[in-house]
């Protein structure tokens, strides 16, 4: 399979990557109820199967649950991965030793001697200041402990800022993982993508299906139940809004036999610097995912959703 880097650090991953906030996250996802570690695991063996190894995690997915669950399941295969999770700049993380102890906690429940990709979760405010915390990060990669350095949800400001402390320490900027699809392109027009760009720093895209919206599942005929009714996106007149979107998604899917979600998501690969992040926990999601791979949308196919989005 083809591989991409991340920014300028050298390290090669899929041109997809997999979401676990669900693994192992009771509360808002439900996990032991409707889905556990078997389908989790099944979830990681149909992701090796199907070439994508590469996985974003985060210490407070699950309360490290998440982790764990990666930890266990990469023992388990010989294939290579390559492996992001996050540290959260909590209040009463005030010292560069906090991060050496979040990255300590998460290499044990990772079961990994190094992270390929560590991220600052939010920019959060914190009593250790953005050049500490990233002082702190360049400490563990000079330390061997961490590959890489990334943020997420991150401005333009704060990218730029966060590079030029790392510049400093002759680390690269990674990535910023920020929320991105073709319904929700506020990167665009914030600043965030052109800085990106700029420097060279790649974009991880969370919720590229925009929570579903770009699955072709609902319509305003065919509204969703549970919380997401309750997202105005998801009632009757968002859902209308969309409709020529969905309606494009689908005569291009019909076009490559594809689904909606994989025109979606191969638009996102499409966006140079970009690598979308689908949350994934079955074996048939991953599956649905992975068929955004192997083919490409024309340019002008890619305008056109563009303009419609």
């Amino acid at each position: 399979m083809a591989t991409t880097i991340l920014g300028k650090t050298g390290i090669e991953v899929t041109p997809i990557g997999f979401g676990t906030w669900a693994w192992g996250d009771s509360l808002f996802w439900g996990y032991g109820k409707d889905y556990g570690e078997l389908e989790l695991r099944q979830a990681f063996q149909a992701a090796v199967a199907a070439g994508v190894t590469f996985l974003d995690t985060a210490e407070v997915y699950g309360l490290g649950k998440s982790e764990e669950l990666i930890g266990k399941f990469v023992k388990e295969t010989n294939a290579p991965t390559q492996i992001a999770t996050k540290y959260m700049p909590l209040p009463w993380r005030f010292r560069a030793e906090d991060v050496a102890d979040a990255v300590t906690a998460s290499l044990k429940r990772l079961k990994m001697s190094s992270i390929d990709l560590y991220q600052v979760h939010f920019p959060a405010p914190s009593f250790l200041s953005q050049e500490g915390l990233m002082n702190a990060l360049a400490d563990e990669v000079e330390q061997g402990r961490i590959k890489a350095i990334g943020v997420s949800n991150y401005s333009a400001d704060q990218l730029r800022t966060a590079h030029r402390f790392l510049a400093r320490r002759g680390v690269p900027l990674a990535v910023n993982q920020m929320r991105y699809s073709l319904i929700t392109r506020e990167i665009e027009t914030n600043g965030v993508l052109a800085a990106a760009r700029e420097l060279d720093v790649t974009i991880l895209a969370y919720s590229p299906l925009a929570q579903g919206l770009l699955t072709g599942k609902y319509t305003a005929s065919n509204p969703p139940t549970g919380a997401r009714s309750l997202d105005r996106r998801f009632q009757a007149a968002g859902l209308q809004k969309i409709q020529p979107v969905l309606d494009q998604l689908k005569k291009l899917g019909d076009k490559y036999s594809k689904t909606p979600a994989q025109v979606a998501l191969n638009w996102l690969m499409c966006q140079p610097g970009v690598i979308p992040i689908p949350g994934i926990k079955t074996a048939a999601q991953v599956e649905q995912n992975a068929g955004a791979l192997g083919w490409e949308l024309s340019a002008d196919e890619v305008m056109e959703l563009r303009y419609l989005g």
